[in-house]
């Protein structure tokens, strides 16, 4: 089995600002240890796969950064995107470039650039295990992580009949849920919609070619060209354009800490903690002071008597808010001053 990785690294992060920026968004800063969070993913797929067969899809104004940031990775191996256009718009093409150099036998196994990992031997097994299933079953196959708590956030997955030991077919796709009824599929036996996937190359793009009108007739048209495809292409996930219309998907289930770091929130379930439970990074003094996220960019931060704040410093500006409001920065930053707001 030939193996590739593929890792998604787009998107600009707008709800780490201040600290992340188009220039420098969210996958690209240090968030959950000292090195970016795209390192850490680089890292922890090398197993798996050398960077000869990595692939990383990012936006076409953050190649360079991509490329400093790993300068072991060939070149012709970061996608540079011209412009946003879906998850399946990139994984097609990923796809068609690894059938082009490997044929369409080989597996790609597919993860995000901006997650937290607990587990990181277990995440391997288990992404191991992924394609080695989606070879021998010429399936697609996801992993659904087996959830920690009932969260509104995520989207789910209902597992079906098995196949094999740990492997079943996947009933159905749920969209985010209201808190009650996230509860009532945990207990169920949902697994929360990872965006973890495996599959041989040539099984997904004859899905999108069956499937996917909104990729396929601009694959087919565009060639070798990646901007005559991306000026065609129709934007849709991968969930909605092939998992939720094929009949040839699978899910295993994951449990290694997983963790999709969507908020500054997020960094108090991820990060190490102190003994006042405090989710803090950079120069921080905490007294009387529980719960609360801090990361402090070159600017020591003081604490006394709060708890569940959410502290972002850097570079002369500073936001405050609470640990429950960190989910909403949209309404702030659509409220801010340009001068303040920034790029």
């Amino acid at each position: 089995m030939n193996r590739w990785n593929v890792v998604l690294a787009g998107g600009v992060g707008s709800r780490f600002w201040p600290l992340s920026t188009p220039e420098r968004p969210k996958q690209l800063l240090p968030l959950i240890s000292e090195v970016p969070m795209l390192r850490d993913t680089l890292d922890r797929m090398r197993p798996l796969a050398p960077l000869s067969q990595t692939l990383v899809l990012t936006n076409a104004s953050l190649r360079d950064a991509v490329l400093a940031l790993e300068p072991d990775l060939p070149p012709e191996n970061v996608i540079a995107e011209p412009r946003p256009a879906g998850t399946c718009a990139a994984l097609a093409w990923a796809a068609q470039v690894i059938a082009q150099r490997a044929g369409g036998d080989a597996v790609m196994i597919c993860v995000h650039a901006d997650w937290a990992i607990g587990d990181v031997d277990a995440y391997r097994e288990t992404l191991a295990e992924a394609a080695r299933v989606a070879f021998e079953e010429r399936a697609l196959v996801t992993v659904g992580i087996v959830p920690s708590r009932p969260d509104p956030g995520f989207g789910y997955i209902q597992p079906g009949a098995p196949v094999r030991t740990g492997v079943q077919r996947v009933a159905r796709f749920v969209e985010k849920p209201d808190r009650e009824r996230a509860a009532q599929m945990v207990a169920e036996g949902y697994l929360w919609n990872s965006g973890i996937f495996a599959w041989c190359v040539g099984d997904l793009l004859d899905e999108i070619r069956d499937h996917t009108p909104e990729v396929q007739p601009a694959l087919s048209a565009a060639g070798d060209d990646l901007a005559a495809f991306f000026a065609q292409v129709k934007s849709v996930a991968i969930d909605v354009g092939v998992l939720e219309r094929s009949a040839r998907v699978l899910v295993l289930p994951g449990q290694f800490g997983w963790d999709d770091v969507g908020t500054w929130a997020a960094l108090h379930r991820v990060r190490t903690r102190d003994a006042q439970d405090n989710a803090m990074l950079g120069p921080t003094f905490a007294l009387q002071a529980t719960g609360n996220v801090v990361h402090a960019d070159g600017t020591q931060v003081v604490l006394y008597g709060v708890d569940d704040l959410v502290v972002v410093a850097r570079e002369g500006l500073v936001m405050i808010t609470t640990r429950e409001k960190a989910a909403d920065l949209k309404t702030l930053l659509d409220a801010l001053p340009p001068e303040v707001r920034g790029s």
